[in-house]
């Protein structure tokens, strides 16, 4: 029992530095918490609780950048919402042994969006230059994949700031400190109207969760102190490392063992 707490604490801790200072903590909490016992439906449903209090303080952090863009923000919060509870609602349908048999590939598209999300980026800006003045299809479309990203977010929270990044790229947002805390709020939104869902329906292992929220909540803390003297390259390099790893492993231990 204590070195189950030790475990889901350290992720926590390590999750919380990997968030604040270049994303992609889910790669280690959502293991941990598999690894300590969680059933995997229930571990992905807590590892959206563990993040959430992230969000939410990065969220109230960037409020003046997110006012800033006051117009958009009415669909975004329905969009994000209506998604996060269709997604929540998916992963609670799914039987645990065809979610488990999906965790790798959910882990490897995350891993790969981690990977080459900075050049998606880039090159999605580039097609964006005339979105401000898109036809209503286009801004239809739009509004189905910010839809689409909540449903993702909703139903498997890994990866979802890049992907939600990715759309406001192609939104045709290009200020990096707007753009970050819009996605801030759009992972907020996801994750409290999922964690609702995750609740009523008793998905929330309570105890290993908080365990790993205390550790992430410090390990934050942490990362805002030492973030000037992190080289955020080496850490995007340790994620990505790890991330590969353990993507490798669920593939092993659930199609090769």
């Amino acid at each position: 029992m204590t070195f189950e707490i030790l475990v889901l604490f350290i992720a926590g801790f390590l999750g919380g530095i990997l968030n604040s200072v270049a994303g992609g903590g889910s790669f280690i909490t959502f293991p941990a918490l598999l690894f300590a016992g969680v059933p995997p439906i229930i571990a992905n449903a807590t590892n959206t609780f563990s993040s959430s209090a992230g969000y939410i303080s990065g969220a109230f952090a960037f409020r003046k950048e997110i006012m800033a863009h006051k117009p958009e923000l009415l669909k975004i919060v329905i969009l994000s919402l209506v998604g996060g509870i269709v997604g929540a609602w998916l992963l609670l349908q799914t039987p645990e042994a065809l979610f488990m048999e999906a965790v790798p590939w959910l882990l490897l598209f995350a891993t790969l969006l981690f990977i080459f999300g900075g050049q998606l980026n880039s090159a999605l800006k580039k097609l964006s230059t005339v979105h401000r003045h898109a036809s209503s299809m286009g801004a239809f479309l739009l509004a189905l994949l910010l839809l689409g990203v909540a449903t993702y977010g909703g139903f498997f929270n890994a990866g979802l700031g890049i992907i939600t990044l990715s759309y406001l790229a192609l939104a045709g947002y290009s200020d990096i400190n707007a753009m970050n805390g819009l996605k801030l709020l759009v992972s907020s939104l996801v994750s409290l109207i999922a964690i609702i869902l995750f609740v009523l329906d008793g998905a929330i292992d309570w105890y290993s969760g908080t365990i790993v929220l205390a550790g992430s909540l410090a390990g934050g803390y942490v990362a805002a102190i030492l973030s000037k003297r992190l080289p955020q390259q080496a850490v995007r390099q340790f994620v990505i490392v790890a991330s590969v790893a353990i993507t490798a492993y669920f593939f092993y231990d659930i199609y090769m063992r």
